[in-house]
């Protein structure tokens, strides 16, 4: 029988383009001969197949950077399932390296900036676009700034997201930043699923809207 791990609780630290924080796990030490990845989440469950799948491919640190959450306690929420997955993931794979987490600035009013002028946009529209581009433009500054081998998102998980459009600008920016854009579909091989599975296993919290006051159908 394998001796169960035991990591230590996630700090979660804030970070802007000025100061960029980063928490490591204690096992920082094992993390060699694998290319370094920052994995932008949304959210846990959406997190959770896709981390499982890549975590034998890469050194992983999930970047929670969702400023589309215009609810702050619904934000710290997931944030909460987030973290909650990746401290259960690390204590239950000990063969493995442990996942790391950085958390990025809370600003909605930079997502309700960005997106001025399409607030009545239809869900998918170009106001989803231009929220996808905020979130990985993040991920690749971050992985630019702090010497990370290739920034990816889990957002390519969602059956509710396009992946040909998350790809087309994940490889625009890729190009802009110098560093490589890890362009995976995560819904194939059934890893929506995987995910909902993995949710109920670990009892995280799953949301029923996207995130911004737009998507929010329950007050509708």
């Amino acid at each position: 029988m394998k001796e169960k791990k035991v990591s230590a609780p996630l700090i979660t630290r804030a970070f802007t383009n000025e100061n960029l924080g980063i928490v490591p796990a204690d096992s920082l030490e094992k993390k060699v001969d694998r290319l370094s990845l920052i994995l932008h989440s949304c959210c846990g469950p959406c997190s959770s197949s896709v981390i499982e799948r890549l975590a034998g491919e890469f050194n992983i640190t999930v970047l929670y950077y969702n400023p589309c959450i215009t609810d702050e306690k619904e934000y710290k929420k997931r944030r909460a399932a987030q973290i909650q997955f990746i401290e259960k993931f690390n204590a239950e794979r000990i063969d493995l390296p442990d996942i790391s987490f950085i958390e990025g600035p809370y600003e909605p009013g930079a997502f309700f900036e960005a997106t001025k002028g399409h607030e009545e946009d239809p869900e998918g529209g170009q106001r989803c676009s231009i929220c996808f581009r905020q979130r990985l433009e993040k991920a690749a500054e971050t992985a630019a700034f702090m010497g990370f081998d290739i920034f990816g998102t889990t957002l390519t998980v969602s059956p509710h997201k396009n992946y040909e459009i998350i790809s087309a600008i994940g490889k625009d920016i890729a190009a802009r930043y110098g560093v490589s854009f890890l362009d995976r579909d995560f819904k194939k091989q059934d890893g929506f699923k995987r995910s909902i599975e993995l949710s109920r296993k670990y009892n995280l919290y799953r949301q029923n809207y996207c995130g911004c006051v737009y998507s929010d159908w329950r007050d509708k």
